[in-house]
């Protein structure tokens, strides 16, 4: 095994930043460049947390700790400067160490601690960046429950067990999986709908903050803006786009209207759920053909915003798919509880067990899908086998 060096905080400027460094040289090197402040010298071991500066010959790099967090296996904690950062990572390529990203350091020292199969491994390094505890207690479970131990019990019983069976299992898994990736990573929630409607009144009232610009002038919103909040088991990053308007996107003098129609369509696209806003005091005018075509298909909530005025809206009118409605004001703020629930249901993340067997990485998701699809028992046990042990991508 070589030695690895990975930056384990995010990028950008902190207090602190955390370089971990492991494999068969990391003690070598750490005596290398470290030296310990006073004059006694470094012993390395395991539960140490040592104080002193790192070192490029005889030019100081910065004071740091450095914590011995098993055998050949340390953390470097430096101040957040990335330009510090920078300059040990450059030091410890240069005495050896490979460098790899944070989420391939801690596979390998996973790996090292003991022996697991690929989807504990795979579970243990999702809940790293799990947007919500309630994500990383559905990541916790597939290690030695959920889709781990679903896996093993197909081998287990793979002769008394119809291929059909274990089709329809990896159907349901793959349904579920649906719901727990939006609590594992979060929902990408965009706020569509006709021009001056309250998308971006929404959007503010939702997190609690002024994001966007409101205004009573229509189209006042030309880009997008996003903004995150909680809604309990969920975490939704809100984008308000453009208004569309076929008008504006094939006006050939305003290319400014014209790209944020265009990207307000990729942001749809893109979307796990559609908060369709519409004007409640409006009468129902037709809405933009672009706009339903983009939905189709997609988890839609329609929400009829500014009820402190006098309805004029005929919901009747509206096609059989937007159906799923909830009305507020933004404006005045009422409405909102019942719309973070209808949210959370549309979701389907309201009262979702956490403890059900799912799939949280694209290489589980194919293999399960080529589960479903097999013919033979002999094809099953290749891709249950592949599923439990095979090669980490990161």
């Amino acid at each position: 095994m070589s030695t690895f060096a990975a930056v384990m905080t995010g990028k950008g400027t902190g207090a602190i930043s955390t370089v971990a460094v492991f494999g068969d040289s990391a003690e070598a090197i750490i005596k290398k460049i470290f030296k310990l402040a006073g004059t006694k010298p470094a012993i390395l071991k395991a539960g140490k947390i040592l104080l002193g500066t790192i070192s490029d010959g005889c030019e100081t790099i910065d004071h740091v700790t450095i914590g011995c967090e098993g055998t050949n296996n340390f953390a470097i904690n430096c101040h957040g400067n990335p330009l510090i950062v920078e300059m040990i990572m450059e030091l410890l390529q240069r005495q050896g160490a490979r460098l790899v990203t944070a989420e391939e350091l801690l596979a390998k020292t996973l790996r090292a601690e003991k022996p697991i199969d690929t989807i504990a491994l795979e579970a243990q390094l999702t809940q790293a960046r799990a947007r919500t505890i309630e994500g990383a207690k559905i990541s916790a479970n597939q290690i030695e429950g959920g889709l781990s131990k679903t896996a093993r019990e197909w081998l287990e019983n793979i002769d008394t067990k119809t291929a059909e069976q274990i089709a329809a299992e990896a159907g349901q898994i793959l349904e579920a999986s649906q719901t727990a990736r939006l609590i594992i990573f979060g929902c990408k929630a965009v706020i569509a709908g006709p021009p001056n409607s309250g998308k971006s009144t929404l959007l503010n009232c939702l997190c609690g903050r002024q994001k966007a610009i409101v205004t009573d002038i229509k189209g006042t919103t030309r880009d997008w803006v996003a903004a995150r909040c909680r809604m309990e088991t969920l975490s939704v990053e809100l984008i308000d786009t453009a208004g569309l308007d076929e008008k504006l996107a094939t006006t050939p003098k305003d290319t400014i209207k014209k790209a944020a129609q265009q990207k307000a369509i990729q942001i749809l696209e893109e979307a796990d759920l559609v908060l369709l806003v519409l004007d409640n005091s409006e009468t129902c005018n037709p809405l933009d053909e672009r706009l339903l075509e983009k939905i189709a298909g997609k988890k839609v909530l329609t929400v009829l915003n500014k009820s402190d005025l006098p309805a004029r809206f005929d919901v009747g009118k509206l096609p059989e798919e937007l159906a799923e409605m909830v009305q507020i004001s933004a404006k005045l703020g009422t409405g909102i509880e019942n719309l973070t629930e209808k949210i959370r249901q549309v979701c389907g993340v309201a009262g979702f067990d956490l403890k059900t067997a799912v799939c949280i990485t694209g290489r589980q998701e194919g293999l399960l899908e080529q589960l479903k699809a097999a013919k033979s028992r002999e094809q099953m046990v290749s891709i249950i086998t592949e599923l439990l042990n095979g090669r980490l991508s990161v």
